[in-house]
């Protein structure tokens, strides 16, 4: 996991186009993994996902965390003066920057020293999450925050002392905080999301940014710009509905061309690996599918029968998932889908949830300068620079 400009190496074919070698150099990249799950870690994590999905977009405030962000991606930012590392899960469902300031028993998290930073300004202001097991919290601090060569000075974000609503999965987990990439108005405590300080700064080129999730590959966070590497065709574009959560007009749902849902709002969340919908519309999937349920849950289906596909229509374009899209893991003849079922009340609800399902195969630009998302299909075995 690194930063890295993509100045230091173009490909040989960018180095002939001199405007695109510019463009691009100014483009800052974080490097993005995921930790590799067996079948029923894969099968647990399900669960996890689906009740952090409920606090988020329903904004209650009990939550069991299960192991679900090892399914999730993660990649680098540095607090402080020196830099200390922090990796966060970089999720467009949230809008807080939180770090550990304390690390949990055997958990080997890298903490934030404020101590240790000569451009820490104490702030001293509550921050809390309530979740079903306990609280994550602490205190909110400003210091100065890094993602690749963008620096955002004087920033307020969270160091968080007390991370007991997490449980064992926080303390087993790979990354260490959150670096939410929603709007300010879903921020906890009120306080300026990430993005919007960085575009404050006036250090990007373009108030934009882009996630390449490679499936079984290294993915990436490009800030200020987009990679024409990672995808293919055109971006077809989409108005937000709202300034909070990434929120788009959801035409319909259909699988194998037949309509089964026509809930009329869906969220592209970069911080879940799942799509999740209303309970109505997901049965109706799964029970054309054939699928059955483990754990309550998640849905698993015979792999060599399931050849379906499921296509979320926005701005009226159909974005097909094919089976081996929907596939989340596999053991033997069995296959875990990466569906879920959630109902939303009004006046959040109902809606849909494009996760990473949808993000793997489909490069998502999120335009925040002129409030819409970008859509194009990603390219398969993009060679990160």
């Amino acid at each position: 996991i690194r930063f890295f400009c993509c100045s230091a190496s173009l490909p040989s074919v960018m180095r002939l186009l001199a405007s695109t070698v510019l463009a691009v150099a100014s483009l800052q990249r974080v490097a993005l993994q995921r930790h590799d799950l067996s079948y029923d870690e894969m099968l647990k994590s399900v669960v996890g996902m689906n009740q952090e999905l409920n606090l988020k977009v329903t904004g209650g405030s009990d939550i069991v965390i299960s192991d679900y962000q090892n399914a999730q991606y993660f990649g680098d930012l540095e607090v402080g003066t020196p830099g200390q590392r922090e990796t966060v899960i970089f999720d467009t469902g949230s809008s807080n920057l939180w770090v550990p300031s304390k690390n949990p028993f055997l958990a080997g998290k890298k903490i934030y020293h404020h101590d240790k930073s000569s451009t820490y300004v104490k702030n001293g202001t509550i921050f809390k999450i309530q979740y079903g097991s306990g609280p994550v919290s602490g205190v909110f601090s400003n210091d100065v925050v890094k993602i690749g060569d963008y620096t955002v000075k004087d920033f307020t974000f969270a160091e968080v002392d007390d991370t007991s609503g997490l449980g064992l999965a926080y303390r087993l987990g790979k990354f260490d905080g959150i670096c939410g990439l929603a709007f300010d108005s879903i921020s906890v405590g009120g306080v300026k999301a990430p993005f919007q300080a960085l575009v404050d700064s006036g250090e990007l080129e373009q108030p934009i940014f882009a996630f390449y999730l490679g499936d079984n590959t290294v993915g990436e966070l490009v800030v200020g710009g987009v990679d024409k590497a990672h995808y293919v065709g055109e971006f077809q574009y989409v108005p937000l509905k709202s300034q909070s959560y990434w929120a788009v007009q959801l035409d319909g749902v259909k699988l194998d061309g037949s309509v089964v849902g026509t809930t009329p709002t869906a969220i592209v969340d970069s911080g879940t690996s799942l799509l999740a919908g209303p309970t109505s519309e997901v049965l109706k999937i799964v029970s054309q599918l054939g699928a059955e349920t483990v754990m309550g849950r998640e849905y698993v289906v015979d792999c060599q029968a399931f050849n379906s596909t499921l296509a979320f229509t926005l701005g009226g374009q159909d974005y097909e998932l094919a089976a081996k899209d929907l596939i989340l893991q596999q053991s033997g003849d069995q296959c875990i889908l990466g569906l879920s079922a959630m109902d939303v009340p009004a006046p959040r609800g109902p809606l849909w949830i494009l996760g990473d399902v949808f993000m793997r195969k489909y490069y998502v630009v999120f335009d925040w300068g002129q409030t819409r998302i970008g859509v194009a299909t990603a390219s398969a075995g993009a060679v990160l620079v």
